[in-house]
């Protein structure tokens, strides 16, 4: 639609914008909650699918409109008919083969979700929170006899993907490819990632493996059950409905990436914010089982893994006094929102105890909730009890970040400490 409309002159928009380390970005998000909370600006840049036609998007920088925004699904859409959630334009069959119930509405995302989340029982989840402490302690045992690491690559990483290779039954042989794929989802835009590639050609490629993957898994599956997630996937049935393959491999795809990267950059933002904030860890260690609830609200608050999702009006409507027409692209700022000065005391301290922490993390609440929360969580308690513990005098260099408007990602992060046998 056309518009004469004014862009704001605070950039967030820009590739050069995005590229600043997250407490530079954070002053200019703190000026446009301040002076102009929903404000209208210029199309993001990008090189995945430029779009001369875009009139540009509001943005969302406040706790309140932003959760608001999240629970009105009637009004803020989120399917495939109306773009997706990404703050870019994104190729119509990425959304419809990787973004799976992210980029649904009522009735399939519905239908879709309560299938999904008809397969994590009592059992299955017990399951899977002992695989996670096991895999938690090997992975500090693997590196607890180097004393100087990546902590990213060899920690961070490791976690979230294994926890999702076990619990769905990825092949060990097929792990190593399906796990560069699900980091290429999120890396598309990163030069040193991607080197000479074209951004487009890498997100499909790395596409294609990953459907592969799911596509050869649930075959296999149904022919031979297993006692694992993707069995469970291909046997669910709700109210006499399934789900097709292809919707498995869908899904298979959003918990690849999705279910990788909340983990793995909280823990790097964490064990960083540990060292900025002693008196914060040492209160950890004082009472690890007592205070690790309430310490990982405070992780991911901190680490804003996500940091935007988009939605798109479907009717006119107003958002913090702002009217919005249909078809007008909302974009939820999810990090500006958890440093919220009026909902947040103090909201650049690190805090362990913070109480309440109504932090929107795992999105502003809604159907689009995060499904994976309870995991997340979960591998958060299990890793920073053995890094906490097992190598105490462990040292954090300065972390080199990803790029992008998408993912707050840390790539590389030094660490040292006294190895340990």
């Amino acid at each position: 639609m056309e518009t004469t409309r004014t862009f704001d002159p605070l950039d967030i928009s820009s590739h050069s914008f995005w590229a600043q380390p997250p407490a530079v970005r954070d002053q200019r998000f703190a000026r446009l909650r301040a002076e102009r909370p929903v404000s209208w600006h210029r199309p993001a840049e990008t090189d995945l699918m430029p779009n001369s036609d875009d009139p540009g998007f509001w943005a969302l920088t406040r706790h309140a409109d932003i959760v608001e925004a999240s629970r009105n699904a009637e009004v803020f859409a989120s399917g495939q008919e109306f773009g997706g959630v990404m703050l870019e334009d994104v190729p119509a069959e990425v959304l419809e083969a990787a973004h799976s119930i992210l980029a649904m509405d009522a009735p399939r995302h519905v239908r879709q979700r309560r299938l999904i989340s008809s397969v994590f029982t009592p059992r299955r989840v017990a399951q899977i929170e002992g695989q996670i402490r096991n895999q938690a302690w090997l992975i500090v045992d693997e590196v607890a006899p180097l004393g100087e690491i990546d902590f990213v690559e060899q920690v961070a990483a490791r976690l979230p993907m294994w926890t999702i290779s076990e619990m769905i039954g990825i092949p060990m042989e097929d792990r190593e490819r399906i796990t560069a794929a699900a980091g290429a989802m999120v890396a598309w835009n990163d030069p040193d990632f991607i080197g000479d590639g074209e951004p487009i050609n890498v997100l499909f490629n790395s596409l294609v493996t990953l459907h592969g993957g799911a596509s050869e898994l649930v075959a296999r599956r149904r022919e031979e059950p297993a006692d694992d997630l993707m069995t469970a996937l291909a046997q669910a049935e709700l109210d006499g409905e399934r789900l097709t393959d292809a919707e498995i491999a869908a899904f298979f795809v959003l918990l690849c990436v999705a279910g990788n990267d909340t983990t793995r950059q909280t823990a790097s933002h964490t064990v960083k914010a540990l060292q900025d904030f002693p008196e914060q860890r040492a209160a950890l260690l004082e009472d690890y089982d007592g205070r690790i609830g309430a310490a990982v609200e405070e992780f991911v608050r901190w680490a804003s893994p996500v940091m935007t999702f988009r939605r798109t009006a479907r009717t006119d409507t107003e958002v913090g006094g702002q009217k919005i027409a249909a078809g007008e692209k909302v974009v939820m700022f999810y990090r500006s929102g958890n440093q919220d000065e009026a909902v947040f005391d103090q909201p650049l301290r690190f805090d362990i105890a913070r109480k309440p922490n109504n932090h929107i993390g795992f999105g502003g609440g809604g159907p689009h909730f995060c499904l994976g929360s309870h995991l997340a969580r979960t591998q958060l308690r299990a890793l920073f009890r053995e890094l906490l513990f097992r190598l105490p005098d462990l040292r954090v260099g300065e972390p080199e970040y990803l790029a992008g408007n998408f993912i707050n990602g840390i790539k590389r992060l030094p660490v040292t400490f006294t190895p340990r046998d």
